[in-house]
């Protein structure tokens, strides 16, 4: 599995304005809802808030990884958001957040998402490539940037397909 297999150049958004984390998580639901993907923005939000409630997905360096299963999903649906400016967003290093990566995941299913997770939050461990995406112009560089990585592989290196 790809980030190409769940990122369309249409959930790719730069410069995105958010007050605070709980606006940003807003925002990030009504862009799934965008185009028609058949979730409602309020089921997503409530989605993201409750695994937010678990504990923050700001996983340090500026970047979050906002995820939530959803039910009646039937593939994974991912979604980059590059900020403005930073907010707080609790994260783990007490950093605010300026580039987050939105991740779906269907309710049911084998395919586990823990490593897409990991392997996700690997490539935005990348200094080069965090500033490669701080530094594009258009979605589309983003985008292509975000896809032309390797596959998605679990934590023993296995595929995830």
């Amino acid at each position: 599995m790809t980030i190409a297999d769940f990122l369309t150049p249409e959930r790719v958004l730069l410069n995105v304005r958010a007050r605070d984390k709980a606006h940003l998580i807003g925002d990030i639901a009504r862009a799934f809802e965008r185009p028609a993907t058949g979730l409602a923005a309020e089921r997503v939000e409530a989605s993201l808030m409750a695994r937010e409630r678990l504990g923050s997905t700001g996983l340090g360096a500026g970047f979050a990884l906002p995820h939530a299963r959803i039910e009646g999903l039937d593939r994974f649906t991912g979604l980059f958001m590059r900020l403005a400016k930073p907010v707080a967003f609790d994260a783990i290093d007490g950093k605010p957040v300026g580039l987050v990566f939105g991740l779906l995941i269907p309710a049911a299913g084998e395919i586990p998402h823990v490593g897409a997770l990991a392997a996700i939050s690997r490539v935005f461990r990348d200094a080069a490539f965090v500033a490669s995406l701080r530094q594009a112009t258009t979605p589309a560089e983003a985008f292509r940037l975000l896809t032309g990585g390797g596959e998605i592989t679990g934590p023993t290196g296995s595929r995830l397909v």
